[in-house]
């Protein structure tokens, strides 16, 4: 059966998150619909990464399997007019904060979650009243030092076992993450995280931006940052900022989608 891969892009406000819920509106419950509107067939979707409810993407995957021959080449280019028709019509069917970017058709043996090598994360915060960023930036009013927020960024590049970072009840076997890039940066008014790693635990970009923003004002020291991550106890980090500035920007694979 021939398998594909479909790239979303999607603001979660509105949404229980990723992954399909009983009883809640999710990103996958809404493109599966669409699927099924759209030719006829009921399809189960795979996801490459589950974001939070509440968490944005710019760019996310499913696979799926089909009884139908939905794109007849590999790599097909977006130019092709039946893609183009067909990803029109799924668009049309998607409510207005869903978007199929992309219809490809892969191997068989293709894995939206297992095959990613990278994935990469941005959390945004302001600090000064935007009605624009309500919804997508954290507003947070006080004085940062960006200064400290990249000590602490190089800290976290640093480290391999996130325990400390992950939330309670999380079913992985263990808590080892290579992180490739970490730091901020400041751009249109925002003061931007931006993270890179192979994997990502539940709850752990939150959980780094919460800590390390209590680093950038004052509350705690750089030492005390290295001391909760060699604690690997997770009620020491702070997870209490909101889902809403946490955007999903990229996956990378090792074959061209």
């Amino acid at each position: 059966m021939p398998r594909y891969f479909i790239e979303v892009s999607y603001k979660g406000t509105r949404y229980s998150g990723f992954q399909v819920q009983q009883n809640a509106n999710t990103i996958q419950s809404e493109v599966e619909k669409a699927l099924e509107i759209c030719f006829r067939e009921k399809f189960a979707l795979t996801g490459s990464s589950r974001t939070d409810a509440g968490v944005h993407a710019l760019q996310n995957y499913f696979h799926f399997d089909s009884l139908q021959e939905l794109v007849n080449n590999f790599n097909v280019n977006f130019k092709n007019e039946n893609l183009k028709r067909s990803i029109y019509s799924l668009n049309s069917i998607l409510p207005e904060d869903i978007v199929i970017n992309n219809l490809t058709k892969v191997e068989n043996d293709s894995h939206s979650r297992f095959d990613a090598v990278t994935r990469e994360y941005k959390y945004q915060v302001y600090q000064f009243k935007n009605p624009f960023y309500r919804d997508l930036a954290y507003y947070y009013p006080y004085k940062i030092s960006i200064e400290n927020l990249q000590a602490a960024a190089e800290i976290i590049i640093n480290t391999r076992e996130f325990s400390s970072f992950s939330k309670k009840n999380t079913q992985v076997k263990n808590f080892k993450c290579s992180i490739f890039k970490s730091y901020w940066y400041t751009e249109n008014g925002l003061v931007i995280y931006n993270i890179i790693g192979n994997r990502f635990l539940r709850g752990m970009v939150r959980g780094l931006v919460g800590t390390m923003l209590q680093v950038g004002t004052g509350k705690i020291t750089l030492n005390q940052l290295e001391e909760i991550i060699a604690s690997k106890d997770c009620t020491k980090a702070n997870f209490s900022i909101p889902p809403h500035g946490l955007f999903l920007s990229k996956i990378i694979y090792p074959y061209v989608i």
